[in-house]
């Protein structure tokens, strides 16, 4: 029963198998196994022997347990030295080449190894240490020398191998050999955000993450780390750095001023039905092209000219763009113009207008007001008859006359001038009464 306590001590204690590829990730280690105990190759003479003679002679010499005899625990202490403390139990038949009767054995060691190859999957490692050891009631300290190797099948589970010469400080127990094959458990990686990804291989410690993005999130589960993702909350496309593009037009849902309606980049992503440069949101006229300086609306055009009633100096007269929108006066208006004013009358001698000439002069201001803003010239013009500089004020006064009447009645008179020529512009000749009749004339001409 005293040598149970001890054992279940050791047990409770060691709850692991050696285990000597820890390091910072996996600090600690367990495992469980089957310890032999061989006490033939002791360096004595027989029923002893030497060290290694007949070393692999399980079937004689080793001790084994049939059931689970070894428990251990160990901890990455640094630079590849681990300590490792092991309880163990066994039952003791072969003593050397005599058998004995069923006796008890029980083990408690400490060890320090030192691991190599530590990147391995293959780990070999040597150590040294001390324990004790009883046989039946008999126990003695222990100097032990161990040599071993793990191989490593995942990153936490594998096999351990090992052998320990254990060296008896007392006469009264034995020199012996110690074999133990078990499986090693590792564990106490830091993992701060238990995402089964350790610290040192997380890019993202303090957050829960994939193992596919080095331990980073990725909230939306789009196939984009959330470091990457300008829309982390939103599934989304690669090529909108995982943001959504719901319309499916090419412009990401961020910055689409339209989101469920397919559109025009330009245009932020809204559509714009009448191709006018204007989207239809900001379209008065959606369906109708226009600018975007009149809302997407066309510009009024009453007089159907072409020209925009704003550009159109004469937005109820129909005229060409190259004439600003306005009627132009043709050769044949200029030619009538002149047909009436030549009828005009005055009296003789006077720049007064007889009062027949009424009518032309209203058929006159009924073609100026066709062309609003095109400028003339009323001109006067005189026979020869009498002195020149009379003729001279006589053509500038009739001319003015005209100009006047004018005025008076409705014509802008920023779009009239006046000016005399005297006798200095005939247009027949002065030697006859009909020549100088001719002569004796108002002409209204276009100022180009």
């Amino acid at each position: 029963m005293k040598n149970l306590s001890r054992l279940l001590l050791a047990t409770l204690l060691l709850l692991g198998f050696n285990a000597n590829a820890q390091d910072e990730d996996n600090p600690w280690a367990v495992g469980i196994g089957v310890n032999m105990v061989d006490f033939y190759p002791t360096g004595e003479d027989a029923p002893l022997g030497g060290y290694f003679d007949e070393y692999f002679n399980v079937g004689d010499h080793y001790n084994i347990l049939p059931s689970l005899s070894s428990l251990s625990v160990s901890r990455y202490i640094s630079s590849g030295f681990i300590f490792s403390a092991t309880g163990s139990i066994n039952q003791i038949e072969h003593f050397g080449d005599r058998s004995v009767d069923d006796l008890s054995y029980y083990g408690l060691d400490g060890t320090i190894s030192y691991s190599f190859m530590r990147h391995s999957t293959f780990n070999p490692f040597i150590g040294v240490g001390g324990g004790y050891t009883w046989v039946d009631e008999i126990g003695a300290g222990t100097l032990n020398g161990t040599l071993g190797f793990n191989v490593w099948f995942t990153e936490n589970i594998g096999l351990t191998v090992q052998s320990a010469y254990k060296h008896a400080f007392e006469d009264y127990l034995d020199t012996h050999f110690q074999h133990t094959v078990g499986i090693a458990i590792k564990f106490g990686g830091k993992d701060t955000d238990g995402d089964g990804i350790y610290d040192k291989d997380d890019a993202c410690p303090e957050v829960p993450g994939l193992e596919a993005f080095n331990g980073c999130p990725d909230t939306d589960g789009d196939g984009i780390q959330d470091s990457e993702d300008d829309c982390p909350n939103e599934a989304g496309l690669a090529e909108f750095n995982g943001c959504p593009d719901s319309d499916g037009d090419g412009v990401p849902d961020k910055n689409d001023d339209c989101p469920t309606v397919p559109g025009l980049k330009e245009l932020n992503g809204c559509p714009d039905a009448d191709g006018d440069g204007v989207a239809d949101k900001d379209d008065n006229c959606p369906n109708e092209v226009g600018p975007a300086a009149n809302n997407g609306c066309p510009w009024p055009d009453r007089d159907g000219d072409g020209v925009a009633d704003k550009d159109d100096k004469c937005p109820d007269l129909a005229g060409p763009a190259s004439n600003d929108g306005c009627p132009v006066v043709t050769e044949e208006v200029q030619k009538t113009l002149n047909a009436y004013a030549k009828t005009i009358l005055f009296d003789t001698g006077k720049s007064t207008i007889k009062a027949e000439s009424e009518k032309v002069l209203n058929d006159i201001i009924a073609i100026l007001k066709e062309y609003p803003h095109a400028k003339f010239t009323v001109e006067g013009h005189t026979d020869s008859v009498g002195r020149e500089d009379s003729n001279m004020k006589l053509s500038e006064a009739r001319a003015l006359s005209v100009k006047d009447y004018l005025v008076d009645n409705g014509i802008d008179e920023f779009r009239l001038s006046s000016r005399g020529y005297g006798e200095s512009n005939p247009i027949d000749t002065n030697d006859t009464k009909a020549g100088r009749a001719n002569n004796r004339r108002v002409e209204i001409n276009l100022v180009k």
